[in-house]
């Protein structure tokens, strides 16, 4: 569990999680509060950071230790409560036999769902979910959950640079890339804890929706780049048609508006052909590692 001020909610999480796990592993990011004491009172192994570093850098912690302590199987779970600690063996199971590498509780699955969900959080999960299974091809129903599990091979493979929240997306598309099996999971996440999970604000879902689409512009320019630079161009034409038309009534108008529909046709070539590009040169690129390095 990362673990920043969390006093209230962490010793009852803790003692819950140990009636599903031989081990709970509390990552204290920097916290000015009594978690970590409470977290070691109720059993917990207690890692200390001296400073906050982040959503991303706790779960770096997290890999280290729980490979260090040569685990089977890792569970990540909120320590505000958010996560329902019965749902832990449902989350090992498929991996504990085989059948996936990496879980995650989804909210968007049959049988998932949030007690009291507000609308803006799930509008936000579902765009910022959206952008990403554009980039990944996961097909992921809840890219934001922060209930996972992972097996032993998970944890040697997973690679991730992220300190915030981007992280959860980061995290997607290396297991796609590692061929890691990624298998969703229904789970319940309460919204009624006494201090619950900020990571859905605007300042956290703007970072990670950012991310997506930078993912996404990276692997599929031709798409972010020619689709607007295809509207672009359609926008220039129907200016520069209407402006045809009136060619002859209004000169001194016409000549304004005939000046945008040309600079908004060649924006609008202009991206389409970067995107052309750099999808041909990720193309290329990508023929050239797998011919002469033997890399995917």
């Amino acid at each position: 569990m990362p673990m920043y001020n969390e006093e209230e909610t962490i010793g009852s999480v803790v003692v819950r999680a140990l009636r599903h796990v031989d081990t709970v592993i509390c990552i204290d990011d920097g916290s000015s509060d009594a978690s970590a004491r409470i977290a070691e009172a109720c059993g917990a192994i207690v890692v200390r950071h001296r400073i906050n570093r982040g959503y991303g850098g706790a779960l770096k912690t997290l890999f280290m230790k729980a490979l260090e302590l040569k685990v089977d199987a890792l569970v990540l779970l909120d320590s505000d409560g958010q996560h329902e600690t019965h749902d832990i063996p449902n989350m090992l199971k498929p991996i504990l036999s085989g059948e996936a590498d990496f879980t995650i509780g989804s909210r968007f699955v049959d049988g998932g769902g949030g007690t009291d969900m507000p609308a803006y959080r799930r509008l936000g999960i579902k765009v910022i979910t959206a952008a990403s299974n554009l980039s990944s091809d996961l097909d992921i129903k809840d890219t934001q959950s922060g209930f996972r599990a992972f097996s032993r091979m998970a944890l040697e493979r997973l690679r991730f640079d992220s300190e915030g929240m981007e992280l959860s997306l980061e995290m997607l598309e290396d297991a796609r890339d590692k061929q890691l099996r990624v298998l969703e999971v229904p789970t319940v996440i309460r919204y009624d804890v006494p201090k619950g999970s900020n990571f859905t604000a605007v300042s956290h879902g703007f970072t990670v929706l950012t991310w997506a689409m930078l993912s996404l512009s990276q692997k599929k320019p031709l798409l972010v780049l020619g689709i607007p630079g295809f509207g672009l161009l359609a926008t220039g034409a129907a200016m520069g048609m209407q402006t045809a038309q009136g060619f002859t009534t209004q000169l001194d108008s016409v000549i304004g508006d005939g000046i945008s529909a040309v600079w908004i046709g060649v924006l609008g070539l202009a991206l389409m052909a970067t995107g052309l590009v750099l999808q041909s040169a990720r193309g290329f690129l990508r023929h050239l590692l797998v011919r002469e390095f033997g890399l995917d």
